[in-house]
């Protein structure tokens, strides 16, 4: 049975890392042009929520950016790689709009942007065997979204990875085209990510709120797991 795998490599990094896992089944991902005012709207209000994470200048002494800054100088990084969660605040910073991408991606970025953490999740019918999250042993294949040639996992870099190469490099920067989240997803684990003990609180927050918003808006009720040292992985 395929699974989700947090490797012990992870843990001997960051001991007190832990994933809110949400697993869902039988969804509909199609995207209804009817709905996009909708989406656009719960997107509105994420951003306006996400304002209380970015309260002093400069922008990187901000505590959720500086606390995955710290996390990204402990393992090997492509220059320039930032955490997903930074990504999204500065992009709030610079009043930038979120536009609807697809009904899963959008509310995964509502939770992410509403509680400062990052999310992410993988199409599971295209992941090859398990998904592990682990340190890469370098090469392993990987083609980001908009890219014509691989730019392969680095020696070792924090990476989602299955049979075939890396699915996320850096931990959550940049996710491969080959299992991305698309319209005919139907079965997705979704990962809230912590690295350090203070940050655990608002995983296991945002996790149970995401459960609640994919049951609200597309009538789903997901399966929690939280991922931690004594408990490294569950069955998807």
């Amino acid at each position: 049975m395929q699974k989700l795998i947090v490797e012990p490599q992870l843990f001997n990094l960051f001991p007190d890392a832990q994933l809110g896992v949400l697993i869902l089944d039988g969804l509909d991902n199609s995207v209804n042009q009817a709905q996009l005012p909708h989406y656009q709207a719960l997107l509105d209000e994420a951003t306006q929520a996400a304002g209380q994470f970015i309260t002093v200048d400069p922008f990187r002494d901000n505590p959720v950016v500086a606390s995955w800054r710290e996390v990204y100088k402990a393992f090997k990084t492509k220059k320039g790689a930032r955490s997903s969660i930074e990504s999204m605040l500065k992009r709030v910073s610079q009043e930038r709009q979120f536009s609807p991408i697809n009904p899963i991606v959008d509310l995964y970025n509502c939770i992410s942007l509403t509680y400062g953490v990052p999310v992410g999740g993988e199409d599971l019918d295209k992941v090859a065997g398990d998904l592990r999250l682990g340190i890469a042993a370098g090469g392993e294949d990987f083609r980001p979204l908009g890219a014509d040639e691989d730019e392969p996992a680095l020696p070792g870099e924090v990476i989602y990875y299955d049979q075939v190469g890396a699915n996320v490099r850096c931990w959550n920067w940049r996710e491969t085209q080959r299992t991305m989240l698309v319209e005919e997803t139907k079965r997705t684990a979704l990962v809230v990510e912590a690295a350090y003990a203070d940050q655990q609180a608002q995983v296991q927050k945002a996790v149970y709120a995401m459960q609640d918003l994919f049951e609200q808006e597309l009538h789903v009720k997901g399966r929690i797991a939280v991922l931690t040292r004594d408990n490294p992985e569950v069955q998807v």
